[in-house]
């Protein structure tokens, strides 16, 4: 399934939602548990299938014998859960219309749990009769729906669904949504830099678990890379204060596969994993900006006394004595993750930008923690990431085992994707971006040659794959374009596209050349060795097991990267010539086709129809430019701001910062006051601009033109109407 099919697969399953808003009585925190217990339900369904008969013939073979054990305890060995019929969702789909679902549903749910301890009381049973309130067939039009789930769907798929729901759910839900959901790439940043491969992770506001995926995908991904890790296995500890969420975050963890527990627990007043000093790990996105937390009830808890306390300013009087308030519990939370780490622990959490600056008993928490060197990086977010609440947002990471007395400081501010118009994220690449420059701080260099490999082999995958629809789409084009300048800078832009050919003679003198260097790459291989999109699984490029390069290696690697990326430049730079000429011919056709002064209405409605063709055939050809260029442009970022494949601060983009630095700072941890700020250019010349804004008022003027005789137009038209009336 490719990312498309994913995203159109998301859509329709979504339209079950939308549904419910039309047809019930449900708000979206009512009807989100039982949507995703049905999709629990079709997971748990599929996989059961995959081990349906490895089951049936281990029953078979032991039936009878003094081995012989009940289906449903093999079924637990081989699948980890036991499905009964009643349970399955064939069985439930085709019911027919004269049963009781919500009833169904609950004996399927409460089967489930009977063989599944770690789900007792948390699979939905009762909320399906809140379904039918008002609509009786709502069940049997959700079953139909994630029906449309692939049956070979397997875990990964379904966590990406349930996660989309999950985000979709906390949108509807607006500001209260939020506590269980983070938005996927913040969290793949997070665990990116923090490189969680084994041992034990805990998130005390834990949501529906989003960081604990996350971090089990990581170690997947990075699998071959840790080989020599016996226990390169993820033990996931999360406490959240909604029983809810809690039941969310559990069915999250059984559709992943994740060996942990999640707890319902107050984390301000208890402790539930005796935490302190305890994990490897840690990953949270707390509450933000809570100031009602009774300072008598944490006072003497190590867990928030170790670095300070924060306390109102102002004392208090006697009749506020004993009723003292935290003035803001930001740092309260920062207490808990920094003294939850063990010796060699690391952190990564999402804090409010103000927790930064903070000022008084704040600030002298975040000294003391600086002082003691436990912050590894800051990390300032883009607006607009998450998707309930609008607060800027900054990640801190600790690290117990830091190498330098430094602290790394990044603001990523302009590094995202336009989601929509009110939403963005990170890219699988601009996550590994953001990651690279951590790895090439600790002295890794040969992960961001890795790194800038991966993009090379990616990319000629596309161009292979692009090619192949070039000769199609520009064929349309010249069959629509009747004038010869407009055939002649068609049969240009194809031309030119053929340099390709070129460039991979260049790409396998450069594998050649280094092929003693090389490593072997995991997954499925394409034309040039790196994985196509052909699943959403990952979202993310392969990895390489990093091979340990001694400097002149490292060197001559990185020497010929960029003469290979120097030579794809020119042809990009021709295609974007290529497609500017042919958009300038096409607004000089289009003038042509709506001046009525230039022909007759038929010969008008003939140049409108074949313009719609060109226009089509061109954002096609943009398209395509686009989608062959994007992991070059990532090469050209990495190779401009780290041209050495060394660490180096980058000025609007990285700063790393002594002691010294940072007190003079008034130790700020704010990434905007270290980094800097660079002023880019459109890259334009006044010419260029010029001939931009002449021709944007040009159309102005057509349309100006097509708005007065449309108005001249109605106003006969009107006055036939009075007349004739």
């Amino acid at each position: 399934m490719t990312s498309d099919d994913f995203k159109e697969l998301n859509k329709r399953l979504w339209k079950s939602a939308d549904d419910l808003r039309a047809n019930s009585d449900l708000k979206s925190s009512e009807y989100s548990t039982p949507v995703l217990g049905l999709i629990f339900l079709k997971f748990a369904d599929n996989k059961y299938r995959t081990y349906e008969n490895e089951i049936l013939a281990e029953y078979q073979k032991l039936k009878g014998t003094r081995r012989e054990k009940k289906l449903s305890d093999i079924a637990i060995e081989k699948c980890g859960f036991y499905l009964p019929d009643h349970a399955r969702y064939p069985y439930l789909l085709n019911l027919s219309e004269d049963k009781d679902l919500d009833k169904a549903l609950k004996t399927a749910m409460a089967l489930i749990e009977d063989y599944k301890p770690e789900l007792q009381g948390v699979l939905p049973q009762d909320e399906y009769f809140k379904l039918t309130r008002t609509d009786k067939s709502i069940p049997a039009r959700l079953l139909q729906n994630f029906a449309n789930i692939p049956d070979d769907a397997d875990g990964d798929l379904f966590g990406q669904i349930y996660e989309y729901f999950l985000s979709e759910f906390a949108l509807a839900e607006g500001q209260g949504g939020g506590e269980f959901f983070t938005p996927r790439s913040v969290v793949r940043l997070m665990v990116e830099i923090i490189e969680p491969h084994h041992g034990t992770v805990f998130d005390p506001a834990c949501g529906s678990g989003g960081m604990f995926v996350q971090s089990a995908t990581f170690v997947e991904t990075h699998r071959s890379a840790q080989e020599g890790h016996a226990a390169d296995v993820l033990f996931v500890n999360g406490q959240e204060k909604t029983l809810e969420t809690v039941k969310l975050a559990k069915m999250n963890l059984v559709v992943n596969g994740l060996r942990g527990e999640i707890k319902q627990s107050n984390s301000y007043t208890e402790d539930p994993f005796n935490s302190f000093g305890k994990f490897d790990y840690v990953l949270a996105n707390p509450p933000f900006n809570v100031d009602d937390v009774n300072y008598s009830k944490i006072a003497k808890d190590k867990r928030f006394n170790t670095y300070g306390i924060p306390r109102n300013k102002s004392k208090l009087n006697k009749k506020e004595a004993g009723n003292e308030t935290v003035p803001n519990a930001n740092y309260l939370w920062i207490n808990l993750f920094a003294t939850s780490l063990k010796a060699k622990g690391r952190a990564a959490l999402v804090m409010a930008n103000s927790a930064s600056d903070a000022r008084h008993s704040e600030a002298d928490i975040r000294k003391k923690l600086i002082e003691e060197n436990l912050i590894y990086g800051m990390l300032t977010l883009p607006s607009n990431m998450f998707w309930t609440v609008t607060l800027p947002a900054t990640l801190w990471f600790f690290d117990k085992d830091k190498k330098d007395k430094k602290i790394l400081f990044i603001d990523a501010r302009n590094i995202f994707i336009q989601v929509d118009r009110a939403h963005r994220e990170f890219s699988a690449e601009q996550v590994k971006n953001i990651g690279v420059i951590s790895r090439l701080h600790k002295g890794r260099r040969a992960e961001f040659i890795q790194l800038v490999d991966e993009y090379f082999s990616a990319g000629m995958n596309r161009l292979a794959e692009n090619a192949d629809q070039i000769p199609s789409l520009s064929q349309g084009l010249l069959a629509a374009l009747d004038s010869a300048e407009g055939q002649k800078a068609a049969q240009a832009l194809t031309e030119q596209w053929k340099g390709w050919d070129k460039l991979q003679k260049a790409y396998e003198k450069y594998r050649v050349t280094l092929s003693g260097a090389h490593v072997t790459l995991s997954g499925a291989k394409g034309l040039y060795g790196v994985a196509r999109d052909s699943s959403v699984a990952k979202n993310t490029l392969p990895h390489r097991v990093p091979t340990p390069l001694r400097e002149n290696d490292i060197a001559l690697h990185n020497k010929a990267q960029h003469k290979l990326r120097e030579q794809f430049d020119p042809f990009f730079a021709s295609l974007h010539e290529g497609l500017k000429t042919l958009h300038k011919i096409t607004r000089g056709f289009e003038k042509t086709t709506r001046d009525p002064s230039t022909g007759s209405g038929n010969n008008n409605r003939a140049g409108s129809k074949n313009l719609r063709v060109i226009k089509e055939a061109l954002e096609k050809l943009e398209a395509e430019v686009k989608n062959a260029e994007i992991f070059f442009t990532h090469i050209h970022w990495l190779q401009e701001r780290f041209p050495n494949a060394e660490y180096e601060d980058v000025t609007g983009l990285c700063k790393l910062a002594d002691l010294k630095e940072i007190a003079e700072q008034d130790y700020s941890l704010n990434p905007g006051r270290y980094v800097g700020v660079v002023i880019e250019e459109d890259g334009r010349t006044e010419e260029e601009f010029l001939d931009e804004m002449l021709e944007i008022q040009n159309e102005l003027d057509v349309l100006n033109k097509e708005t007065n005789e449309l108005e001249k137009t109605i106003s006969i038209n009107m006055k036939k109407l009075i007349e004739g009336s």
